[in-house]
């Protein structure tokens, strides 16, 4: 069974009391205020800000350090050294460091020792391109 949206459930509950034959309750006033919390939902889900939040932002700068730090290596770095050197934890560091490999900011390459380590794309002479 697939799982459905609050507004989904709610447009259920209207559907199903304005079919009750029930006399324990109001039932124009419940559709009324269920519909009225339906429209809530709707409105908050389409007004939604695109902007970056706290972390997103904090991210972006930690980010823009990160290249910062590989712009003064050749053979790369492993994720240790550069948590390390800007004062993050190794685990913030991994995860900035998957996101970028995947925009294509950074590149990931296996070095001796089967140690991986990371440098910036113009930076690796593995790639065909920069030979």
């Amino acid at each position: 069974m697939d799982k459905i949206t609050y507004i989904t459930a709610i447009e259920n509950a209207i559907i199903a009391i304005t079919k009750l034959d029930c006399h324990t309750f109001n039932r124009e006033e419940t559709v009324e205020k269920l519909t009225a919390l339906r429209n809530q939902l709707i409105k908050r889900n389409t007004t939604k800000s695109d902007k970056p939040t706290k972390t997103q932002r904090e991210n972006a700068e930690v980010k823009a350090r990160i290249l910062e730090y590989l712009t003064h290596t050749l053979q790369g770095l492993r994720c240790g050294e550069i948590a390390s050197e800007l004062g993050i934890s190794g685990q913030k560091c991994s995860a900035l460091l998957s996101q970028m490999v995947k925009a294509g900011e950074v590149v990931k390459r296996e070095g001796e020792k089967r140690v991986t380590l990371f440098l910036l794309p113009e930076n690796d002479m593995t790639d065909p391109a920069n030979s």
